[in-house]
């Protein structure tokens, strides 16, 4: 039983009351709903408002966040503020207040900054794991077929890093722009009770930091910060392709040009993010030479007041210095704009991986699966059944009629490309059908294809084992099993004495079957499939990575390892040991030839 099957049967059953996980991801998914029919813009703003926790979560990071930046001004504006009055040896009693505003504000502002850490990575977390839980959910329909020409790397980066850059959003873009801008605008007036002209110059030097720094951001990064996505997806593929084909690559010499081409994609993803860093680093010194040039304008401004008596050397502190700690809360509003660039080129890739709407070649999967798997009655029968991939530009089954009945062996032959795979996909509710395709004589357009399929299971061509061990991979088909009972389902299948030389059920597989042959992996798929007791068990070539001497072994030992009363519909491109089949088909071009 592959791994498509498995997510069909085993992991998308649900109950008809709420789960705590769906109420979580509720939330993300109103977000994202409307990304169904969209694309592009619409379809990334969608992603945008599913990665922002709700409000009501997240305003604790947010008023922590601004109280922690305001007790960094208003501790340095404090200070300065009470060194320069202390020096004019006023009397103690005049300076406790500013003495107790001191420690209240470093103490405070560690306070908050913990609370603002907390409460947000809280509800940034949490909403990143609904989110990556409703990719997920939206990309399950769309297996495996509807996923064929996607690449491998670029699904695996939109679940993994990109989401993940989603956290970004709330924590690097929302709340430092909140708190920053907050902080900011309440600093000039202050600077203005005290001397308005200063605050003039501060308003003015904070307006030209954000145009120069994110001017400047955009200019230096923002190519690097819009390819590192792409590119970390590139160097996923090429790993991917790698460690997969890895057998096939050393035996025919290419293991070394792999390897090149992983090392390419590496450099180039290194170099997007040096010159990512290369372009903070410039901006966090832009803001360091406006910082010190507000400083600097600062002293300007109020040296005439100074002069005239109407500004006191406490306030002429406070006025000069306070720009300082500001620009220091300031530094996060480039940061945030460069992170925004990531995190708007990832939206657009999740995006991208979550197609407008699912295809209609792929079987709907509007109606609720009931997990009752429909009567076979009589059988299974195509009916002028027609059969199209997604995105083929020609019919792949054309008109095909075809009936197997309750115990029945048939077996379907043709050369490749003739449409048995296809069949297959069809049977099983992964490909939609046009015309009559009857369970039992249920209509099976009438039944949730999850309940179709367990009614009938699917053994493909390459099955999909887990890294786990023999028993975890068996269990997946029916965990209340029994270890009696697994090792009896292997011994049905010719694995009894390999089971035993491997040491038990405890034995690994490896990751994708590595440690496994062909045949092997081929008939622990069947003891999967004969464990969840499908009543028509569609087997795709078998036989593939199989050398020929052990394919009729093979077969004799799958088809004698099913019941009586299953039926079986074998896919193969090579004759069948007599005896063992009951009817035999022959499919060309897509058609059953007469």
């Amino acid at each position: 039983m592959s791994l498509p099957h498995v997510r069909e049967t085993s992991l998308e059953r649900r109950d008809s009351g709420e789960s705590p996980q769906s109420r979580r991801s509720s939330e993300v998914s109103r977000g994202m709903a409307g990304m169904a029919g969209m694309a592009g813009a619409a379809g990334v703003r969608a992603v945008l408002r599913g990665a922002m926790p709700p409000a009501r979560r997240f305003w604790w990071a947010w008023a922590a966040g601004f109280a922690s930046e305001a007790s960094a001004v208003a501790l340095l504006a404090v200070s300065a503020w009470l060194i320069v009055r202390a020096s004019e040896q006023p009397p103690v009693l005049y300076l406790s207040f500013a003495v107790v505003g001191v420690r209240f504000f470093a103490i405070s502002r560690a306070v908050f900054r913990y609370v603002e850490r907390l409460t947000g990575h809280d509800a940034a977390l949490r909403q990143l794991a609904a989110t990556r839980a409703d990719l997920v959910r939206r990309l399950v329909p769309l297996a495996p077929d509807g996923l064929g020409r996607t690449r491998r790397g670029s699904v695996l980066g939109a679940l993994v890093d990109d989401v993940d850059e989603l956290q970004n959003l709330p924590l690097r873009v929302v709340q430092p722009l909140v708190s920053s801008a907050l902080v900011a605008l309440g600093a000039v007036v202050l600077v203005a009770f005290v001397w308005w002209p200063a605050a003039l110059t501060l308003l003015g030097c904070l307006l030209v930091a954000a145009a120069v720094a994110v001017v400047w951001g955009w200019m230096s990064g923002a190519r690097a910060e819009r390819d590192i996505a792409p590119l970390r997806a590139r160097l996923a593929d090429a790993v991917l392709d790698h460690l997969g084909s890895l057998d096939v690559l050393i035996a025919f010499g290419a293991e070394a040009d792999s390897r090149a081409r992983i090392a390419h994609a590496d450099a180039a993803l290194r170099r997007a993010v040096v010159r990512r860093a290369g372009a903070q680093a410039g901006t966090t010194a832009l803001v360091s030479v406006l910082a010190g040039i507000a400083s600097i304008t600062a002293v300007l401004v109020a040296s005439p007041g100074l002069s005239s008596g109407s500004l006191a050397g406490p306030e002429l502190a406070v006025v000069v210095l306070v720009p300082m700690a500001v620009f220091e809360v300031f530094g996060a509003v480039p940061l945030a704009a460069s992170a925004w660039r990531q995190v708007r080129a990832s939206a657009t890739r999740i995006s991208d991986a979550l197609p407008a709407s699912v295809p209609t070649e792929i079987a709907s999967e509007a109606i609720v699966p009931t997990g009752e798997a429909p009567a076979l009655g009589d059988g299974i029968r195509l009916r002028a059944a027609s059969v199209r991939w997604p995105g083929a530009a020609t019919v792949s089954l054309s008109g095909l009629d075809l009936t197997v009945r309750p115990g029945e062996r048939l077996l379907v032959m043709g050369s490749s490309g003739a449409g048995k795979s296809t069949l297959a996909h069809a049977l099983v509710r992964f490909l939609e059908t046009d015309g009559d395709y009857d369970i039992g004589g249920r209509s099976v357009h009438g039944l949730a294809p999850d309940d179709v399929r367990l009614t009938v299971g699917l053994c493909e061509q390459h099955p999909m084992l887990f890294d786990e061990d023999i028993r975890q991979n068996l269990l997946f088909a029916r965990e209340t099993a029994t270890d009696a009972e697994l090792e009896a389902t292997l011994e049905r299948v010719g694995l009894g004495s390999w089971l035993r030389e491997r040491g038990g059920l405890d034995a690994r597989v490896g990751e994708r079957g590595a440690l496994v042959s062909g045949g092997q992996a081929q008939r622990i798929a069947l003891a999967r499939a004969l464990l969840r007791g499908f009543p028509v068990l569609v087997l795709d070539e078998p036989t593939a990575g199989v050398d020929p001497e052990a394919s009729d072994r093979l077969l004799t030992d799958l088809l004698r390892a099913v019941r009586d009363d299953q039926a079986v519909v074998l896919i193969s491109h090579v004759t069948v040991p007599d005896g063992l089949i009951d009817r035999v088909v022959h499919l060309e071009q897509g058609r059953l030839a007469v």
